[in-house]
């Protein structure tokens, strides 16, 4: 995929000390790019590097065809001349001054007669109108986060940066949030990078995900590419994958456009790979969307299926997350169905059931990994 130079933010950081963080990924303007991993990994120490607040050691970072950092040529913008809109992980409000004064005190940039009506409607965007006399210590987790979030795109900013942007909110509110960054993401038309722990909240949410780990950038991709097709068995850990096992390379069925392998006794056909040689041990995986459930005993002749005993039910919410074991050869598979379906299905520990495993979704890791 191209992408246009002129509008999208690119980063390109690498830095041994203090931090070690070797990033190099683009954002698009109306996107939301979520840079996802442990405690630790330099999430935000890489977000306060494009907010212009820590200085990378060597690296490029550009946006709307403007130089924010260079390394070789010396150039690095203030936050100011950044114009970035920043909602650090604490809110960043000060303690003196009340939820319409906060928001005012990122306005000195426009005239006067500009900064009341424009504190004021968003304010009412975020639904706090009514305690815009109050002070932080007046206002609970939530209101503050709104204040905060408020306060960054009063300033009507050319790239909004969110840390941990709804850890410290309630339910309720993180709903409230979820859908108004979810639409005004698309409407302010500038690139919005999340630094999240949370997979679901980063799979619910962005476009795209970076994610981390001890500061190297292990994979950057659309939520969809970083769950089907994992660079490495790390990204696939990080993205919640379980069914991650060994399997050796049997027989070459490109006539079939299958590959066969042995999976601890048992025939699994995949989609063709060329690269892959009879013989050769491989890491393979699949996610729970490509594991399906039968009770029609006839699709045991099919490719892929078998019988399987059900471990455990454990029901979150509206899904159910369920253990199974594959009566062959004792291995084990997760997957994640909804209540209703599980009851549709009339599944019970210790049933016994059909299993179909979707070849299209079962991914190789290569043998670097």
């Amino acid at each position: 995929m191209i992408i246009n130079r002129d509008t999208a933010l690119f980063c390109q950081i690498e830095q041994s000390t203090p931090i070690p963080l070797w990033v190099d990924f683009s954002c698009e303007v109306g996107k939301l790019l979520a840079i996802v991993g442990p405690s630790g990994g330099g999430k935000s120490t890489l977000l306060r590097m494009l907010a212009g607040l820590s200085l990378p050691r060597t690296g490029h970072i550009e946006y709307d065809g403007r130089t924010l950092f260079d390394s070789k040529r010396h150039v690095h913008l203030s936050p100011a001349e950044r114009h970035v809109g920043y909602v650090p992980q604490h809110f960043g409000l000060f303690p003196h001054l009340t939820a319409v004064d906060n928001i005012l005190a990122g306005l000195d940039h426009i005239s006067k007669a500009e900064r009341k009506p424009r504190a004021m409607k968003w304010l009412d965007e975020m639904n706090l109108t009514h305690v815009a006399q109050r002070r932080p210590s007046a206002l609970s987790g939530g209101q503050q986060q709104r204040i905060a979030l408020a306060r960054a795109l009063a300033r009507e900013p050319t790239l909004l940066l969110l840390d941990e942007p709804f850890s410290a909110v309630d339910w309720e509110t993180r709903e409230f949030l979820y859908e108004s960054l979810f639409t005004l993401k698309r409407s302010l038309n500038i690139p919005v990078i999340m630094v999240t722990h949370d997979l679901k909240e980063a799979l619910l949410l962005a476009d795209n995900m970076l994610l981390m780990d001890n500061g190297y950038m292990l994979q950057h991709g659309s939520p969809r590419t970083l769950l089907s097709q994992p660079a490495s068995e790390i990204v696939a850990k990080q993205m919640g994958q379980k069914n991650v096992f060994d399997a050796v390379v049997t027989q070459d069925r490109s006539s079939q456009h299958v590959s066969r392998l042995d999976w601890q006794g048992v025939k699994l056909d995949i989609a063709y790979q060329a690269s892959l040689v009879q013989g050769q041990k491989v890491r393979w995986m699949i996610s729970s969307l490509g594991v399906e459930l039968h009770n029609d005993l006839s699709l045991l002749k099919e490719a892929n299926c078998f019988v399987v005993t059900i471990v455990s039910l454990l029901a979150i919410g509206e899904m159910t997350r369920i253990l199974l074991n594959l009566n062959a050869n004792a291995q084990k598979l997760h997957l994640e169905l909804p209540v209703q379906i599980v009851k549709q299905l009339e599944l019970t520990e210790g049933k016994e059931s059909l299993v179909m495993l979707n070849l299209s979704c079962i991914h190789i890791f290569s043998s670097s990994d």
